[in-house]
């Protein structure tokens, strides 16, 4: 029952996200997805992401067979393409057979399976179908952004970002000078966030075709909530980020052409009307908080898997700094936002006591707090960054802290073995 509610509830979300985005002329997350059934795909890798994630349920012969049907329906797609010569100018050429495979054994789950079988099966084609119509859905959000809020608030989180010393700006201008190679690594890192949430996600799950059950908590429901909520942010805190407002890439909507080079002055912050088209996706950086969630999934993992995350976190940091994508304070939001969410789901999962209901309430207020502060206090935060700079971080510091105490309350170690002591013998 909790399923179905669930599957409801998403569709009449995706239905109303599809009426509003056609309200401004766009494609909505439905249109886009079913145009990749026959069209070139965004995100090849993503669709082959998906797929490995529906097959977490299935037997080792049945993974076989299903990435034997993706790769062959792609190859005759490429065939198709190449009779009738038709380029693909935008997106992959694959990915078209990976999502043939999770809607057929969506159909095969309803046609041919029953009782527990069928649901495990619906559950994993369903988690495929989340994380790629969860990309569809995150991109007509940010569409939706640009459209309805046309003014931006990027002065007072420029203004803000003074207590942090500028840290675009900084990192900036060392990605300029790690040349075209260090930014095509971040730049992959990047892009391709979601690869490794799935990498992560499939270690986690890699027990379900044995269990015939999902476990109670994982990293895609943290993914996917991080990715429903943090929209909703956007439109309350516009923001366009540093290399928009106050870069070249802005056009003559910036405030001046100075990024990464030289820090915007402190004045008095004034909102910035800004192109409809340039989505307002800065405050909390969420890839910041989707790369917080990777690094806390992947610590129980192996020793390779946490070095991969935090490789990936301290990475995707300086991507969205170094491309001038987000400003310092908005990463400090993202923190506390993935903390927030990542809390709040294992309450939810395992019950809401004490310490879980303290710590939600704890980080949401910090948060709250931050965007408040950004809003109403630029000013004085810039002007006085030895207090606040320092204010900024052990705000974050203390609910990362408040976060991993609990966490220990919540899954302690095992306790050793005891050994018997020798007892005497007699002789």
């Amino acid at each position: 029952m909790l399923w179905g509610m669930a599957g409801v509830t998403g569709f009449g979300f995706l239905i109303a996200l599809e009426i509003a985005a056609r309200r401004y002329s766009l494609p909505g997350p439905i249109t886009n997805q079913a145009r990749e059934v026959i069209f070139a795909p965004k995100s090849g890798f993503l669709l082959y992401a998906g797929m490995a994630l529906m097959m977490v349920v299935l037997t080792r012969r049945q993974r076989f067979i299903a990435a034997g049907a993706a790769i062959g329906i792609d190859v005759a797609f490429f065939l198709v393409r190449w009779a009738v010569d038709a380029k693909v100018t935008d997106g992959h050429p694959f990915g078209n057979g990976a999502l043939w495979v999770i809607l057929g054994h969506a159909v095969i789950a309803i046609t041919r399976r029953t009782g527990r079988e069928r649901v495990l099966l619906l559950k994993g084609a369903g988690l495929g179908l989340l994380l790629v119509t969860g990309r569809k859905t995150g991109d007509t959000w940010l569409l939706i952004t640009s459209k309805i809020r046309p003014t931006t608030l990027d002065q007072h989180v420029a203004t803000a970002d003074h207590a942090l010393a500028n840290p675009s700006w900084l990192v900036g201008r060392i990605v300029t000078a790690t040349g075209p190679i260090g930014a095509h690594v971040l730049g992959t890192v990047y892009v391709q966030l979601a690869v490794a949430a799935v990498i992560v996600a499939l270690y986690q799950l890699r027990n379900v075709a044995i269990e015939r059950r999902f476990p109670r908590h994982h990293l895609v429901r943290t993914f996917l909530v991080i990715g429903l909520v943090g929209p909703a942010i956007y439109m309350i805190f516009p923001v366009v980020g540093p290399v928009f407002a106050y870069g070249a890439d802005g056009g003559h909507w910036a405030v001046a052409d100075v990024w990464p080079n030289t820090p915007p002055p402190i004045n008095a912050p004034h909102h910035l009307p800004f192109d409809e088209i340039t989505p307002r996706n800065c405050m909390p950086s969420l890839h910041t908080a989707w790369a917080t969630a990777i690094f806390i999934h992947s610590r129980k993992g192996p020793r390779i898997l946490r070095f991969a995350g935090t490789f990936w976190l301290i990475a995707t940091l300086g991507a969205t700094l170094g491309f001038g994508y987000h400003y310092g304070v908005d990463l400090v939001a993202g923190v506390v936002f993935a903390l927030t969410i990542e809390a709040a789901l294992r309450s939810l999962d395992r019950g809401w006591d004490r310490s879980g209901i303290q710590l939600v309430i704890y980080s949401a207020t910090v948060f709250a707090a931050l965007l408040v502060s950004y809003r109403y206090l630029p000013v004085q935060m810039a002007n006085h960054p030895s207090v606040f700079g320092p204010l900024l971080i052990l705000a974050m510091a203390s609910v990362v802290h408040g976060y991993v105490q609990t966490a220990k309350l919540w899954d302690p170690d095992a306790a050793p073995a005891r050994h018997p002591e020798p007892q005497p013998e007699l002789a």
